[in-house]
């Protein structure tokens, strides 16, 4: 396989947070690889964020593409499917519009992909503080002295390290961050994509993974790479997550790979 040569699609989750995607979004136009194109995934967001996407279409080296909803609560499963349908490239790799990349991203996710696999990275999460003064900087370039302790091993990068342990954890299925995901279009297309019986905040990641894997898709982790800063906020309400866990263990005690509520709704005609 010929890493120059595969299309990478962006998919960026986001909802009423600007500020936060405006920095997203200038950490992917400097990636040392670029995507073939981002898509933007947005919930519901007021019109201040669609103005911010405007000026920045005229600033992106790669197409740069919004797909939008109108705001009926916490749908997040149903507007990434909505904007898978209109990508064009072959291999997606999800974050979200609160996240910073480091400027490798791209690069060292093609570095341990392959064909018939998923990727699961990790994140850095980010004091209140340090994103306070991040986002009144409007900075991308992270420095050591801005993570804190517990996530240095996630912050550092190395080639050697990042194969060692890409399938070291390849059993750990539920261990998957829609934060820092990666997968290829067919596969996901073959598993219906995103399950849109999950509403509200939980586990839609961690049930995709499952659903990736009975249908026959091997999980690798990126470590050593690959990182995203993920910038503090308060944490959604997790009054569905009941539900959603139910609905999890419903795919995994029957091994289901499809899911009957998904992107087939949205194919082109």
């Amino acid at each position: 396989m010929n890493r120059n040569d595969i299309k990478v699609s962006m998919l960026v989750s986001t909802y009423n947070w600007k500020e936060a995607l405006e920095l997203c979004l200038r950490s992917i136009f400097a990636q040392t690889v670029l995507p073939f194109e981002i898509v933007i995934a947005d919930d519901g967001s007021r019109e201040d964020t669609r103005s911010l996407i405007q000026r920045l279409r005229d600033e992106s080296p790669v197409p740069l593409k919004h797909v939008w909803q109108k705001d009926k609560g916490f749908r997040k499963t149903k507007i990434l499917n909505k904007a898978i349908v209109v990508m064009t490239g072959d291999y997606i790799l999800q974050i979200d519009g609160d996240v910073i990349l480091s400027p490798h991203f791209v690069s060292d996710h093609l570095d341990i992909c392959e064909s018939n696999c998923f990727v699961c990275g990790s994140r850095v999460k980010l004091s209140e503080q340090v994103s306070h003064r991040i986002l009144s900087a409007k900075q991308i370039r992270l420095h050591w002295w801005n993570i804190s302790f517990g996530y240095m091993a996630n912050s550092s990068r190395s080639h050697c390290l990042r194969h060692l342990l890409a399938d070291r954890y390849d059993r750990n299925i539920a261990h998957a961050r829609g934060c820092n995901m990666a997968y290829w279009r067919d596969d996901l297309v073959r598993v219906n994509g995103f399950n849109e019986d999950f509403i509200e905040w939980g586990y839609e990641d961690s049930e995709l993974a499952y659903r990736l894997h009975f249908s026959g898709v091997r999980k690798r982790t990126l470590k050593m790479g690959g990182v995203v800063y993920h910038l503090f906020h308060p944490e959604a309400s997790r009054q569905n997550e009941r539900s959603n866990f139910a609905e999890l263990s419903h795919v995994k005690e029957r091994l289901m790979a499809w899911c009957e509520n998904g992107l087939d709704q949205y194919k082109k005609s």
